[in-house]
């Protein structure tokens, strides 16, 4: 199934630039709904392994609104390389996802960029 819907999952190093960015995506129409976590991570970063508090970004969006949302991200995230990573919804209550429709949309000119 092709699916018109995606989630995009992406960290921030805390609440403050979690809820920026949240703002700022929704905002910018890239999203429809964003759900924070907190959350801890291990990683391995430049040969070192790495043990960090974060916040996790769960964005709804559309297959439309990806590549902005993810071209938004790698320009206004904090990290050198952001987590950006879409997983496809490939089922939903169809009020909901006529929701992600029309909530979505192209960049409007009262908006303002993140940061």
């Amino acid at each position: 199934m092709n699916s018109s819907y995606c989630m995009v999952i992406t960290t921030a190093p805390d609440r403050k630039v979690a809820e920026k960015l949240a703002e700022s995506i929704l905002n910018n129409k890239l999203a429809a709904c964003i759900q924070m976590a907190d959350i801890r991570s291990f990683f391995l970063w430049e040969g070192s392994l790495l043990k960090e508090d974060e916040v996790a970004l769960y964005i709804k969006t559309t297959e439309a609104r990806y590549s902005d949302l993810e071209a938004y991200l790698a320009e206004y995230h904090p990290y050198d390389v952001p987590e950006i990573i879409k997983l496809p919804v490939t089922a939903g209550l169809p009020s909901y996802l006529d929701w992600l429709d029309s909530t979505t949309g192209p960049f409007s000119s009262g908006s303002s960029p993140c940061c």
